[in-house]
């Protein structure tokens, strides 16, 4: 089957390219001597998984209990839940996960999270390696200051079941900061970082995570970073090529498939694909998606089941064309489809794959 044979709208994979993301980023942890330990929430796909494992990752990071129990057939065995848990419902879920890997680590995102976690922990029944969450900017989970810090690592060493394992952050502000600021402000997140750590102990690694920086501090910041756990790099999007240049337009291995609908006036046309195809998520300038193929073709509004196409090139649109999308953010787009399409470099359709861990939040 042909690209031209699909329905859409369609969510293509570029099989070429993802490989090269893929091997790309591990090459760069390696050289560094730095762990990669992705994280699964932008592609949701066991053959993904599978893939970085082969290539090198040391494990995986989850955001949810339910994603870390779709990646279980991955073969992982190393598994990094990145979020707060506080419900003694789940116990039971987060034992079966420790029974069931090598090593689960959990995350403490406040001292108040950390009370909740060691009761938790009683419950569960397993000792518990948990990740001290430090706030590098993003104004969300995550210690502010070294005594918040050194309380939570005194509160720890006094539970039985739960033992600080090192620390994490996720440095998701450097999507808005300029790009001629980005480098300076890595060498700042990660001075602080390591003072935090430091004073707690040296020796605990440090892990933060984030497809804007990772790459980065492997080329030249890895020092004292033990592992990176960036996610979108697989596929990339408009906010990591486009928005931010850390990577190429060129290297983006996932794409929107749609067609043309209507032509209501001369500069609008109307395309089968909305919100629920790219989600809500823009760019900051308000653009839901692209044209892959660097037509001035641009997303700038969607309902439900329509895209509004705006630019110079809207004009000569016909009905019934299709056109491929680079979308704004891809995690939400991969989360909001039941499958995707894998696709080799002359367009044919190589496989179809579900979204194994398509809306797992819980």
């Amino acid at each position: 089957m042909h690209v031209d044979d699909l329905a859409s709208p369609s969510i293509l994979v570029l099989a070429p390219r993802l490989e090269h993301n893929l091997r790309a980023m591990q090459s760069a942890c390696d050289a560094a001597g730095m762990e990669l330990r992705p994280h699964i929430k932008t592609h949701k796909l066991l053959p993904i998984a599978r893939r970085q494992l082969e290539l090198g990752a040391k494990g995986l990071t989850c955001a949810k209990l339910s994603e870390a129990e779709a990646m279980l057939p991955s073969g992982v065995r190393e598994i990094f839940l990145a979020h707060s848990l506080v419900d003694h419902r789940q116990a039971a879920r987060i034992a079966a996960l420790c029974d069931q890997l090598d090593e689960l680590r959990v995350a403490v995102t406040s001292e108040a999270h950390a009370e909740t976690l060691i009761t938790l922990a009683a419950q569960v029944g397993r000792p518990l390696h948990a990740m001290m969450a430090i706030d590098s900017g993003l104004d969300r989970e995550g210690v502010r200051d070294v005594a918040s810090a050194q309380r939570i690592a005194a509160r720890l060493a006094r539970a039985p079941q739960v033992e600080l394992a090192g620390f994490y952050t996720h440095e998701g502000q450097f999507y808005t900061k300029p790009n001629d600021q980005r480098e300076a402000g890595i060498v700042r997140m990660l001075t602080d970082l390591r003072a935090i750590r430091d004073a707690i102990d040296p020796a605990l690694p440090l892990w933060p995570g984030s497809s804007m920086t990772a790459r980065a501090i492997a080329d030249g910041h890895a020092d004292g970073v033990q592992a990176v756990r960036p996610g979108a790099y697989v596929f990339g999007d408009m906010a990591l090529s486009t928005s931010t240049d850390v990577m190429p337009f060129a290297d983006v291995a996932l794409e929107v498939l749609a067609t043309v609908v209507d032509r209501p006036t001369a500069d609008l046309a109307l395309i089968d694909a909305g919100s629920k195809t790219f989600s809500s998520d823009r760019t900051a300038a308000g653009v839901s998606a692209v044209a892959a193929d660097g037509r001035d073709l641009s997303v700038v509004r969607v309902n439900e089941e329509h895209g509004y196409l705006r630019g110079a090139d809207v004009a000569s649109l016909q009905l019934g064309e299709r056109i491929r999308f680079v979308p704004a953010h891809v995690c939400t787009v991969v989360n909001l489809t039941s499958h995707v399409t894998l696709i080799d470099s002359d367009d044919y359709v190589s496989a179809s794959w579900p979204v194994d861990a398509r809306g797992c939040t819980q």
